[in-house]
């Protein structure tokens, strides 16, 4: 059922860790394949990471497939599950037969116990994003604009950018999941600035809107121990909760950023002034 498992990892690990470590224990990679739905799995916070990508047939989400007393059961049957069409066409979700029209950008909450989840669309390519949850909250469609972004940063330091918060307390109830949107202004490179810690939470970024020679460095490990990934379009990182996360690209460029733990409070952060980074 998934194609990768990650397990969690501990800071000490990153002592002696070749590149090549990095990446298979951190990166997540060809998860939007034409015709496919992939599925991978991060032991922190529980964390299904996956990508659809229907092409010229509808997909379905699948049901379980262990452990073997809850083979056939719904996916979302403890789970909650938030999605981001990140393609450049339209796409159709059905949630038990409830139908949700996503153009580029839109994003959707789905609630734990919904049982068939259907996507469609030629040029959709949907980002998915599953934890663990204890009640279900309502389902509901999210546009770029129903929210106020967060103007932040300035063309002069290279990082400006607005902020999307779309599943968060006072735009999106949910169990668990936090996640937004953050688009760089061209001329940009810099996210996530000043970079930060938050002990209580695990951070999935995913990084698109790169040309195919685009790249982003992304920046890992503890403050004074940094490491990075070299990251392509549409590839997904896993950052653990003690370890920094800020990244900087060959261009501007979006990325989806999504938490999950032990609350759902944005500014749960240890705030890093950049020159305490070593």
């Amino acid at each position: 059922m998934f194609e990768k498992t990650y397990y969690a990892t501990h800071p000490d690990m990153m002592d002696g860790a070749s590149n090549e470590d990095l990446r298979d224990r951190h990166l997540v990679s060809g998860l939007f394949r034409e015709g496919e739905l992939v599925l991978t799995y991060s032991h922190g916070e529980r964390f299904i990471i996956g990508g659809a990508v229907p092409g010229a047939g509808p997909l379905a989400l699948p049901a379980q497939t262990e452990p073997e007393s809850a083979a056939g059961h719904p996916l979302l049957e403890r789970r909650e599950l938030a999605m981001v069409n990140i393609g450049a066409g339209a796409g159709v979700v059905e949630v038990d037969g409830t139908r949700f029209d996503l153009a580029p950008r839109d994003a959707l909450y789905v609630p734990m116990g919904s049982a068939d989840v259907r996507f469609s669309g030629e040029g959709a390519r949907y980002y998915l994003l599953s934890v663990p949850a204890h009640r279900a909250f309502p389902l509901r469609k999210l546009t770029l604009s129903e929210v106020t972004p967060m103007e932040r940063g300035e063309r002069a330091t290279s990082n400006a950018r607005k902020i999307y918060q779309l599943i968060l307390p006072h735009t999106c109830e949910s169990a668990s999941i936090c996640l937004g949107m953050t688009i760089l202004e061209p001329g940009s490179v810099w996210n996530t600035m000043p970079p930060h810690v938050h002990e209580r939470r695990s951070e999935i970024y995913l990084y698109f809107d790169l040309p195919q020679d685009g790249r982003v460095f992304h920046y890992m490990g503890k403050p004074e121990a940094l490491r990075h990934i070299v990251m392509g379009n549409e590839d997904v990182v896993i950052s653990p909760p003690w370890s920094v996360h800020m990244g900087a690209g060959t261009r501007a460029y979006s990325f989806i950023w999504a938490m999950a733990g032990e609350n759902l409070d944005y500014n749960d952060m240890d705030v890093k002034d950049i020159c305490q980074l070593c």
